[in-house]
C-alpha cells in the first residue's frame, strides 16, 4: 500500500511538473525608451495566453504626450510565440480618443535556454507629422 500512494505521489508530482504554466518578462532600458513586459501561457495544448500586462515609458521628446506613458494589457498584444526557447511579442495601441490618430507598433524578440535570455525589440509611433522609431536590446528571463 505504501508503495503505491508512494508511486501515485510521484506519478502526480511529476504530473504538475511537466504542466506548469510559462511565465516571461522582458525589459529595455536606453536612450530612447524604458518598458517592462510580463507574458504567460497555460501548458496546455495550444499555448493559450492567461496573463499580460506592461509598461513603456518613451523618452524622446518628438514623441506626443500622450505616447510618453502607456501601460498595457492582453487586449494590446497582437500577436505572441513561445517555443523552443523563442518568444516573440507583438503590441500594437492606438490609444483609441486620447491619441489623435497615431499608433505605436512594438516588437519583441528573444531566445536563448534557462532563466534568463536576450533579443531585440523594435518600435514605430505613427499618424503624427514625424514617425518615431527606436530599437536596441532586451533581456529577458523565465520564472
Amino acid at each position: 500500500m505504501r508503495r503505491t500512494l508512494l508511486l501515485l505521489s510521484v506519478f502526480f508530482g511529476a504530473a504538475g511538473t511537466a504542466h506548469a504554466d510559462s511565465r516571461y518578462f522582458c525589459s529595455a532600458d536606453d536612450a530612447a525608451t524604458r518598458f517592462t513586459v510580463e507574458i504567460g501561457f497555460k501548458a496546455d495544448g495550444g499555448h493559450v495566453l492567461n496573463h499580460f500586462r506592461g509598461g513603456l515609458m518613451i523618452k524622446d521628446g518628438s514623441v506626443p504626450d500622450q505616447f510618453k506613458k502607456r501601460v498595457f494589457n492582453s487586449s494590446h498584444l497582437t500577436n505572441r510565440w513561445s517555443n523552443g526557447g523563442e518568444l516573440r511579442m507583438e503590441i500594437y495601441d492606438d490609444g483609441g480618443d486620447d491619441t489623435s490618430g497615431q499608433a505605436l507598433n512594438m516588437v519583441v524578440m528573444a531566445e536563448g535556454e534557462g532563466k534568463a535570455f536576450s533579443g531585440t525589440y523594435g518600435m514605430t509611433v505613427t499618424g503624427g507629422s514625424k514617425p518615431f522609431t527606436a530599437s536596441g536590446k532586451v533581456s529577458c528571463g523565465s520564472k
